[in-house]
């Protein structure tokens, strides 16, 4: 996205939810993620403290995220709630400068993301604890959420065009029955950089742009990817289990829906390596992240076998 400054409408946004009397006191770029400039916004005079995300231009992220989170209602502090967004300028400035995209003011949640936990396996097991959580919100009170396939595609391609490499025929085969798995509601973008930590206990998700309601499958899939590319199978293995303990439920189709992360994200896992960087693995590089996820689909095709 480039290195810019947060907008002054956000900015200005930001100073009246503080009060009439505020300033900004501090302004620091938080890392984690290249889809949007995130930011930690403090003021002073009264002190206030909130997060603002800017994306690009054109993107329907921060609309999206501004739909869910009221939907959302914080999850009894497990969310961060909105507390305002804006359009953006789409066009061109004057002299060249590009526009500036969509931004959504949130709550700050205690922690900072840590993909470096000293016990990888209590750590993954918190997330399938938060993620069991998620998907047992009561579906009455999730009105207003979109179905994850509800004709408009995913990511602007349909469902199955978007799967690629050599796990993606096998998916696509047992498609039907994957997408109409009961739907609950789904981050969409579950993995462990979308997590907040404090002093070792997991404090909050964030990234809400993507929320759907969608198979459980989605999620879990997703981590475990994530988790396999970390730390191997049996970190992605103590996620599902400490999820299908918290869930009281076993998962369908498991195996099938790791054949569908993996065929999912086939085309572009290189690209992830700014987000594993960001947050401290410097060792995942574009060339390390394939070799990962080309042994983990093998490994996913081999178990069916």
């Amino acid at each position: 996205m480039g290195d810019l400054a947060p907008s002054a409408a956000a900015l200005g946004r930001a100073t009246a939810l503080a009060g009439p009397a505020a300033t900004v006191r501090e302004i620091r770029a938080l890392p984690g993620g290249t889809h949007a400039h995130t930011y930690l916004i403090r003021t002073a005079n009264p002190a206030f403290e909130c997060i603002l995300r800017e994306f690009p231009p054109g993107d329907q992220a921060p609309a999206n995220e501004a739909r869910v989170l009221p939907i959302l209602a914080g999850l009894d502090g497990l969310v961060p709630r909105l507390l305002a967004s804006g359009a953006g300028e789409q066009a061109p400035r004057p002299g060249g400068e590009p526009g500036r995209g969509g931004w959504t003011l949130i709550s700050r949640l205690p922690g900072t993301a840590d993909i470096i936990p000293v016990r990888p396996s209590a750590w993954a097991e918190q997330l399938g604890q938060a993620l069991a959580r998620i998907h047992a919100v009561p579906r009455h009170s999730l009105g207003g959420l979109r179905p994850a396939w509800d004709g408009s595609g995913w990511d602007g391609a349909g469902p199955v065009l978007a799967l690629h490499g050599q796990a993606a025929g096998l998916v696509s085969a047992r498609w039907e029955a994957l997408a109409s798995a009961q739907a609950v509601l789904t981050h969409r973008d579950f993995w462990s950089g979308n997590t907040l930590w404090q002093d070792g206990a997991l404090t909050g998700v964030v990234d809400w742009s993507g929320g759907v309601l969608g198979p459980r499958g989605i999620d879990v899939s997703w981590c475990r990817l994530d988790l396999y590319l970390l730390y191997g199978e049996q970190i992605a293995a103590a996620f599902t289990d400490s999820y299908q303990r918290a869930s009281k439920s076993v998962l369908a189709d498991l195996r099938y829906w790791d054949l569908w992360s993996v065929a999912y994200s086939a085309a572009s896992v290189e690209s992830w390596e700014p987000n594993y960087r960001d947050l401290g693995r410097t060792d995942l590089t574009a060339r390390e992240l394939r070799a990962r996820h080309t042994a983990w689909t093998r490994h996913l095709i081999q178990a069916l076998t």
